[in-house]
């Protein structure tokens, strides 16, 4: 049997899709699994064990650029490699009618949420099986859901396993034990105040680690520098998504803004502390196997003493690593 996911964005919302995944190759021993991704966040489903082959599209860039000759010749290579394999099944795990498009240059049937459960009810006129799920779920049981619905198996009752396969030989700030903090967003309605950033990361230090301060590009590089700089803190060269997952996965524990990379943190079962400023955590927040807290939300700014005291419940499960 061969099934292709379609979760091609964002990078929380594909980390979100991983556990449907491993239960989709535990309940099929031997289904070769392929996923269509933004390329820009193939690091994910790359990483995950049940994962064959990973197809990537850049439609961000190309949607720009529709009738250039380099977007037409990317296109007709996409096209090409979807069709390389037939599908038992194209499972649409993300419910627009972007990605029921996508899923239609495929060969195989489609399948995705029912018009009840979808975030855009058009998309479901792509799909021939449909799955209800109610809307009130996180994302990742919601997907869970779908794909036991899809697949005929029973929705397994154990905790969400992302799958992910880490590299050991990351980049680490120090051969010791080592937080990290994520300060930056997409948004600045996401934002976090620096001056909080340099508070929680003098109290990582007074608590004996070394703490990393990520970033992913040169704006986000500067204000990364600003707040390591006041905590004696260190700023990793640019990373790609995977040199960054593999970093994040050696961490003993982070503190990152409602971004993918602290889903993606929480994700590879590192204690986890999520900042929400502009977005409730209710349906999106951080879940995984080591302990997570997810605080704020729209409106509702999280004050240094709430993620301290947050810091403090996920620490105590904090361990040195062998």
């Amino acid at each position: 049997m061969r099934v292709l996911i379609v979760k091609t964005s964002s990078m929380g919302d594909v980390v979100h899709a991983l556990p449907a995944v491993s239960d989709l190759a535990r309940a099929f021993p031997g289904i070769e699994i392929d996923w269509l991704v933004e390329k820009g966040f193939a690091a994910m489903p790359q990483q995950h064990r049940a994962v064959k082959r990973v197809i990537a599209l850049q439609w961000r860039k190309w949607r720009k650029s529709l009738r250039s000759p380099e977007t037409r010749t990317a296109l007709r290579q996409w096209r090409a490699e979807m069709v390389q394999q037939p599908y038992d099944l194209v499972i649409d795990l993300q419910g627009l009618i972007k990605s029921a498009a996508f899923s239609c240059f495929a060969h195989g049937p489609r399948a995705g949420y029912d018009r009840q459960s979808i975030r855009e009810p058009l998309a479901a006129l792509f799909y021939g099986r449909t799955g209800h799920v109610p809307k009130n779920l996180h994302a990742i049981d919601r997907c869970r859901h779908l794909m036991s619905q899809l697949m005929g198996y029973p929705l397994p009752a154990t905790p969400p396993d992302f799958g992910l396969q880490a590299d050991a030989h990351a980049w680490t700030p120090c051969p010791d034990r080592f937080a990290v903090l994520i300060p930056c967003a997409s948004r600045p309605e996401k934002l976090w105040p620096q001056a909080d950033w340099v508070a929680i990361g003098q109290v990582l230090r007074k608590r004996g680690w070394q703490v990393a301060v990520m970033w992913g590009s040169p704006q986000e590089r500067d204000l990364a520098e600003a707040i390591a700089s006041e905590i004696g803190g260190h700023v990793p060269p640019f990373l790609t998504v995977s040199q960054a997952a593999d970093t994040l996965a050696q961490a003993e524990v982070v503190i990152g803004l409602d971004t993918g990379m602290s889903h993606l943190a929480a994700a590879h079962g590192r204690p986890t502390v999520g900042i929400y400023c502009d977005h409730e955590p209710g349906l999106a927040g951080l879940r995984g196997a080591g302990p997570v807290v997810s605080l704020g939300g729209k409106g509702q700014t999280p004050s240094l003493a709430q993620v301290c005291d947050a810091l403090q419940q996920v620490a105590p499960a904090v361990t040195t690593r062998n």
